[in-house]
């Protein structure tokens, strides 16, 4: 939040104040307190003690801090599109230990009755699309949204013993999702990782993962990682389960 690295818990009107300097940065760093506290319909007060949640003596610390941030912020740069870093990518998808991973998230979907996808931030909309792409091509798949208000927990053995877990993650260290695998895998529960690196916490617990090792992108506090390595890998699995369903097809076709 803002300055730090982590979150700070609010009051209602603590969040108003919050919400007015985040959008309003270049102003509220030449301000006094006072006039901060007129703007925002408070007291000096309520001002400062919401600067000492944010780990500052008093407004003039928070305002030096808020000053630094700002500056950073600003001089914050983005590479352009790399193409080398997809082309090293699709690359390594044809080496045997790629491959052997792909095998084995494809068995495991084919033994599914449900698929459920997981995903956090930019993650989230890869799971989305992952659950669309495969309820589109062999089997109704589904994306967990908010995991709170809807836990897995619940689910009963007879669904979670024939039920898959995809969980999409870039760092691997999403500690919701962490205490999700440790529960269904109590459950018997078979978990897929795609996340971009093996070492992570999510893909040691996982039955199979498959890592695409490219370059992790920063934009202020938001991760811009490139989500093409999760896409084409949840679209390699999509495709191979649907061409040996094919071929079972085909070959019952023929016996009979």
């Amino acid at each position: 939040m803002l300055f730090l690295e982590h979150e700070v818990e609010l009051t209602d009107t603590e969040f108003d104040i919050y919400n007015y300097i985040s959008a309003n940065i270049e102003s509220v760093i030449y301000m006094r307190v006072r006039e901060l506290a007129e703007v925002v319909h408070y007291s000096t007060t309520t001002i400062l003690r919401f600067c000492r949640k944010f780990n500052c003596a008093g407004f003039a610390e928070f305002r030096v801090k808020l000053r630094l941030f700002h500056d950073t912020q600003d001089t914050i740069l983005v590479d352009r599109a790399d193409e080398s870093t997809y082309i090293d990518f699709l690359q390594r998808t044809t080496q045997a230990t790629y491959q052997d991973g792909i095998n084995q998230g494809v068995e495991i979907v084919k033994e599914a009755e449900m698929v459920i996808f997981l995903g956090v931030g930019a993650s989230k909309v890869m799971a989305q699309y992952g659950a669309m792409y495969f309820s589109s091509l062999f089997l109704l798949s589904l994306h967990i949204e908010d995991l709170m208000n809807h836990p897995l927990g619940y689910l009963s053995e007879t669904l979670t013993h024939k039920s898959c877990l995809v969980i999409l993650s870039v760092d691997g260290e999403n500690q919701e999702l962490i205490r999700t695998i440790h529960q269904m895998k109590s459950k018997n529960v078979k978990i897929i990782s795609i996340t971009n690196s093996s070492n992570s916490t999510i893909a040691k617990l996982s039955d199979v993962n498959l890592a695409y090792y490219i370059n992790k992108e920063q934009y202020g506090e938001a991760n811009i990682t490139s989500q093409l390595p999760a896409l084409y890998t949840i679209e390699r699995i999509g495709k191979q389960v649907r061409y040996e369903l094919n071929q079972i097809k085909k070959e019952q076709l023929t016996k009979s």
